[in-house]
């Protein structure tokens, strides 16, 4: 398992910037996501008190789990040094930003990481337009075969 992607937050936001963020987990919550065991419905970041929390993120239980199990919807810190919290932090402050986990994936080093992305909400009419686009780009795929 290399990475989960969430596609369903290119089509709900404009991205506009990304950063790859550390993120804490326990182990069992580790050992899940290894097994595909990871979903981004409705997840979201929020600062609370200068830090930057990933909301209703499910890492499903671990199989092999004893008691001390992991709960599968929890906040979860994500880890970023001052400046880019302080950054993103005032970007938020404008209407309309929303700040969305877009992928998470193991470095060389075994070592979680959560890609997050600020962008603004689609509207009706941009969601459409991003399904001609993909319509469009499907139908020249399949003439240049």
């Amino acid at each position: 398992m290399a990475e989960m992607n969430n596609r369903q937050a290119y089509f709900n936001y404009h991205i506009e910037d990304k950063y790859v963020a550390g993120i804490v987990l326990l182990g069992t919550e580790v050992k899940s996501i290894r097994e595909g065991k990871l979903s981004f419905n409705d997840a979201f970041c929020l600062f609370d008190h200068g830090e930057l929390w990933i909301r209703a993120l499910y890492i499903g239980e671990y199989s092999q789990g004893t008691a001390n199990n992991h709960i599968a919807v929890h906040d979860r810190k994500l880890l970023l040094n001052k400046r880019e919290l302080k950054k993103w932090e005032t970007r938020m402050k404008d209407k309309g930003y929303t700040i969305v986990p877009l992928k998470v994936f193991f470095t060389d080093k075994n070592i979680a990481k959560v890609e997050i992305g600020i962008g603004r909400g689609k509207k009706l009419h941009d969601k459409r337009e991003t399904i001609k686009n993909r319509d469009i780009e499907k139908e020249i795929k399949r003439y240049l075969k």
